[in-house]
């Protein structure tokens, strides 16, 4: 039996989730009718940390009722429909996802259901959508329609920043640093940005120095350490890669999202990414998106395939790769 705190919000407020809800809502196989009224319950619930990105205001003892799986009562009044199983959490749950660009379905009608603690692939041929489907998923692109839940919250609509304080970090497929501070010097940013430091840009530089120990720490973590206070133009590329893997730890994400982690690096390189991502990942769902078949292979637990914006194959590596719809995808068809 599942009970929900539930606080009145207001007439007004509540007439905007409704039309959220109805204008968010598209059909999927996938769901039920119960989960649509879970769903329903659950934005009802968390309204106003969805509207205005501060925490709800404080429950009073006299202000909770209980919902229940079963009966749906509170307080003595029925809120009919107003119940929903503790259904299973996914890393990250995708439900008809649509990106349009002018006309063009970049991303067309994914859903995803991505299990905890897995790394999970990407994969697909040159403009089939992954890194559409990736900035859908950091709220760098808004969806066309669609939902968006990672962890079992719905963030439909979140911009980067607010996901990224919900426990998820990304690099890029472009490596973007300052090329005159020293890698010790970009954690000790990456590490100030998560306090109240993190706009303080006009204090004395001595207030990151709290920050160093665990910059170091996490440099080590990468490989790091002794480079610690090089200026990153000195850096190889195979390390500068892996001076963004460190900051995107350095947010101690649940999820991790790599685009193209190991694109052009030398083979020495990317055996050292292979073996780092395989340690980085204890503890952590990593999605990535990559187009080297031997990294997807030794890393992945889940491969997804994309053909225009669409799956068209998911499960181990050893059954995607056999799969006729992928053979197609990336060699064509035999010619009749």
């Amino acid at each position: 039996q599942l009970t929900v705190p539930f606080v009145e919000i207001g007439e007004e407020d509540m007439g905007a989730v409704t039309s959220e809800i109805d204008r968010d809502r598209t059909p999927d196989p996938a769901r039920g009718p119960g989960d649509e009224r879970g769903l329903a319950c659950k934005i009802r619930d968390g309204v106003h940390l969805v509207r205005n990105d501060t925490a709800p205001p404080e429950i009073h003892e006299a202000d909770v009722g209980t919902v229940t799986a079963r009966s749906g009562q509170r307080a003595g009044r029925t809120r009919p429909g107003c119940t929903y199983d503790a259904a299973h959490v996914y890393a990250v749950e995708t439900h008809a996802l649509h990106k349009d660009f002018a006309g063009f379905l970049a991303v067309n009608g994914v859903d995803l259901r991505l299990e905890e603690g897995q790394v999970h692939a990407l994969v697909g041929p040159n403009g089939a959508g992954k890194t559409s489907l990736f900035n859908l998923l950091t709220g760098f692109l808004a969806p066309t329609s669609g939902r968006i839940i990672l962890f079992g919250t719905d963030v439909t609509g979140l911009r980067p920043h607010q996901i990224a304080t919900r426990g998820v970090a990304r690099s890029f497929q472009i490596t973007s640093l300052f090329e005159e501070l020293g890698a010790v010097e970009h954690l000790a940013l990456a590490l100030q940005s998560r306090t109240s430091l993190g706009f303080g840009f006009w204090r004395d530089e001595a207030a990151l120095r709290r920050f160093d120990p665990r910059a170091r720490e996490l440099l080590a973590e990468v490989g790091l350490a002794g480079v610690a206070e090089q200026p990153v133009r000195h850096l190889p590329y195979g390390q500068k890669r892996a001076l963004e893997l460190a900051l995107a730890l350095a947010l101690e994400p649940k999820l991790l999202l790599l685009d193209e982690p190991t694109a052009g690096m030398s083979a020495e390189d990317v055996q050292r990414t292979i073996e780092l991502i395989a340690r980085l990942r204890a503890g952590r769902t990593v999605v990535l998106v990559e187009h080297n078949m031997g990294v997807v292979g030794q890393l992945a637990d889940n491969v997804i395939v994309l053909q225009q914006g669409r799956v068209i194959a998911e499960g181990p590596y050893r059954t995607v790769r056999a799969d006729p719809a992928v053979v197609v995808a990336y060699l064509g068809a035999a010619d009749a």
